[in-house]
C-alpha cells in the first residue's frame, strides 16, 4: 500500500493531450483516481435514483423528489464554506480515503428499511458535506498527478467516464428496482463505494506540495476571499455554476414528468455528456474555448421542446443533444486552473466543484418548486430558458474578465 509522501512531481505522468487517455491510463495514480472516481459515480448514479424512487412512492411530490436526487448538492457549499482547505493539506490521500469511508457509512444508512424520510434527508445533506471534501481533495490530487498539459484531457475523461458510467446506472438502477427495490439498489451502491475507497488506497501515494497554512475554518475564508476577489475567477465561476445548475434542475424532473420513460431521458443526457466531453476533450484541444459559448447554448435551447410535450423519441434527442453541452466545462475549468496558485489548487477546484453542485441543487429546488404548480413540461422549459438567458448575459464578462489575470 504506497502511503510515502512526496514534494515534487513525478515526471512520469507528465503528459500533454496529443498523448492520448491511453498514455494517461499508464500512470499508476491517475488510473487509481479514475477508477475510484468511475465507481463513486456509479454508486452516486444508483443512490440517486433509488432514492428518488422512494421518495417520488412515498409522497408524490416533484418537489420532494427533485430535491431526493440532487438534495446533496445543497450541502457542498458547507464544505466550501468551512473546510475546504484539508485539500491542500500535508495527506490528501489520507482525507481522501476517510471521506470515502463516511460516505459509505451514509449510503449503508440509507440502505436500512423503514428509515423516516426526514432521516434519509438529513443523511442526504450529511454525505453532500463528505462529497464536497472529498471532490477537493480528489482533483488536488489530480493536479499533482498529472501536468497542467495533461489536465483537460484528465478531467474529460473523468467525465466521459461519469456520462458512460451514469448511463450504465441509471439503466441498471431501472432493472435492479424492478427485482430487488431501492434497498437492494442501495446495498449494491455502499459496495462501489467501498471498492472504490480501496481502489485509492492500493495505488495513490500521499502528496504533500501545496501545505502552506495549517488548514481550517480561517485558511478556508482566507482563500475563498482570494478566488472571489479575483473578477477573472468570478466570473468564470458564475459560467460553471448558474447555467448547468439550472439545466440539472430539467433533469431532475424527468420522473416526474413522464416515471415511465424518466430513465431513457436521464441514459439520453448522459450519452450527450459523453460525445460531448470526447470530442471537446480529445479532438478539438486548442480549439476548445472558441466553443464554449456555442455549447452553452446548446446545454440549454433543447429543454425548451418540453413546453410542447412532443413524442418521448423526439425528447430523447433533444436531451442527448442537450447533454453534449455540459462540455462546455472543460475550457472554463481549464482556464480557472491557470488563473489559481499551485498552493491553493485542491481548494479552488473543490469550491468550484462545490458550487456547481450547489447550484444543481438549487436548479432541482427551483424547478421542482415550478412544477408544482405550472407542472413538470412547462417548468423545464421555464428553467432551461433562465440558464439561456444567464448564458447570454455573462458572456461579455466571461470574454473580458475571464480570459486574463487581473
Amino acid at each position: 500500500m504506497p502511503s510515502h509522501p512526496t514534494t515534487s512531481h513525478d515526471p512520469t505522468p507528465a503528459t500533454t493531450p496529443s498523448t492520448g487517455y491511453r498514455k494517461l491510463l499508464r500512470t499508476t495514480e491517475f488510473s487509481g483516481l479514475y477508477v475510484s472516481f468511475t465507481l463513486t459515480a456509479a454508486a452516486g448514479s444508483l443512490s440517486g435514483i433509488a432514492l428518488g424512487t422512494l421518495v417520488d412512492r412515498q409522497t408524490g411530490s416533484p418537489f420532494l423528489t427533485a430535491v431526493s436526487m440532487y438534495g446533496a448538492t445543497f450541502a457542498t457549499v458547507l464544505g466550501a464554506l468551512t473546510l475546504m482547505s484539508v485539500a491542500d493539506g500535508k495527506r490528501p490521500r489520507r482525507t481522501l480515503l476517510l471521506l470515502q469511508l463516511a460516505s459509505l457509512a451514509g449510503v449503508c444508512a440509507q440502505a436500512v428499511p423503514g428509515l423516516p424520510l426526514v432521516a434519509r434527508f438529513a443523511l442526504l445533506l450529511l454525505l453532500g458535506f463528505f462529497q464536497s471534501l472529498g471532490t477537493g481533495a480528489r482533483l488536488g490530487l489530480l493536479a499533482e498527478v498529472v501536468p497542467a498539459s495533461g489536465y483537460a484531457p484528465a478531467r474529460s475523461l473523468m467525465n466521459i467516464t461519469a456520462g458512460g458510467t451514469a448511463i450504465l446506472g441509471y439503466a441498471g438502477g431501472a432493472v435492479l428496482l424492478r427485482h430487488t427495490g431501492p434497498q437492494g439498489v442501495f446495498a449494491v451502491a455502499a459496495c462501489l463505494t467501498a471498492l472504490g475507497a480501496a481502489v485509492v488506497a492500493a495505488t495513490v501515494r500521499e502528496h504533500s506540495v501545496r501545505l502552506t497554512r495549517r488548514p481550517g475554518l480561517r485558511q478556508t475564508w482566507r482563500t475563498n476571499a482570494e478566488l472571489f476577489s479575483h473578477p477573472g475567477r468570478r466570473a468564470l465561476l458564475v459560467a460553471l455554476w448558474v447555467p448547468n445548475g439550472l439545466i440539472v434542475g430539467c433533469e431532475a424532473l424527468f420522473i416526474s414528468y413522464d416515471p415511465a420513460h424518466a430513465g431513457t431521458f436521464l441514459a439520453a443526457g448522459s450519452a450527450g455528456m459523453l460525445l460531448g466531453d470526447l470530442v471537446v476533450g480529445r479532438l478539438l484541444t486548442a480549439a476548445r474555448r472558441r466553443h464554449a459559448f456555442a455549447l452553452r447554448l446548446l446545454l440549454a435551447v433543447p429543454f425548451l421542446l418540453f413546453a410542447v410535450h412532443p413524442p418521448v423519441p423526439v425528447l430523447a434527442v433533444a436531451v442527448f443533444l442537450a447533454g453534449a453541452g455540459f462540455a462546455a466545462t472543460l475550457p472554463l475549468q481549464e482556464r480557472l486552473l491557470e488563473l489559481t496558485p499551485e498552493a491553493i489548487r485542491g481548494q479552488v477546484q473543490g469550491v468550484e466543484s462545490a458550487g456547481r453542485m450547489t447550484w444543481q441543487g438549487l436548479g432541482a429546488a427551483i424547478a421542482g418548486g415550478l412544477a408544482q404548480y405550472l407542472g413538470a413540461g412547462a417548468a423545464i422549459a421555464l428553467a432551461a430558458g433562465a440558464s439561456l438567458a444567464v448564458t447570454l448575459l455573462t458572456r461579455p464578462f466571461r470574454r473580458t474578465g475571464g480570459d486574463r489575470p487581473h
